[in-house]
C-alpha cells in the first residue's frame, strides 16, 4: 500500500507533476555528468534554441534552487518588443512569480552566456547566490 509520501514522489517524478506541485520542476539528471547543474544548463540551451526559432536573440536562462528549476525563460527582447526582456531577467521574473517571493536567496542563475550588467544587477537585488554560465558551467560567483 502506498503512503501519501510515495504518491507525492510519484507525482513529482511524472513529467507534468511539477505543475501539480506549484510549478517547481525537478531538474532532470540525465546529462553526461548527471548533475542538476548540467541538466539546468541543458534546459537553458534548449530555451536558447527556442528563442532562435521564434526569431529572437539566442539566449536562455534558468533559475535553480537545490535540484529544482524554479524559473526559466528564453530571450524575448525581439518578440515582446521589450529591451529588458533578456533571458536572465525573464527567468528571474518567472522564479519570483512561481515562488511568490522576490527573495531568491539560495538560487543559482544558469545562463547560456555571461549576464549583462542589467541582468547581473537584477540577480543581485533578487538575492541570487551564484551565477553559472556557458556549456563549461563557469561559476561566476555571486552577482555584484
Amino acid at each position: 500500500m502506498s503512503t501519501r509520501t510515495d504518491i507525492r514522489r510519484a507525482i513529482l517524478a511524472a513529467p507534468v507533476g511539477w505543475l501539480l506541485a506549484g510549478g517547481v520542476a525537478p531538474a532532470r539528471s540525465d546529462t553526461a555528468d548527471g548533475t542538476p547543474l548540467a541538466a539546468a544548463m541543458r534546459r537553458a540551451q534548449a530555451l536558447r534554441d527556442q528563442a532562435l526559432q521564434a526569431g529572437d536573440q539566442g539566449y536562455g536562462a534558468v533559475v535553480l534552487r537545490g535540484n529544482a528549476i524554479v524559473g526559466e525563460a528564453p530571450s524575448r527582447v525581439v518578440t515582446a518588443t521589450d529591451p529588458t526582456a533578456h533571458a536572465e531577467m525573464e527567468a528571474i521574473r518567472d522564479a519570483a512569480r512561481r515562488l511568490r517571493t522576490r527573495d531568491l536567496s539560495g538560487c543559482v542563475l544558469v545562463s547560456t552566456s555571461r549576464p549583462c550588467r542589467m541582468c547581473e544587477t537584477a540577480a543581485y537585488w533578487a538575492g541570487i547566490s551564484s551565477m553559472v554560465t556557458g556549456a563549461a558551467l563557469t561559476d561566476l560567483g555571486p552577482p555584484r
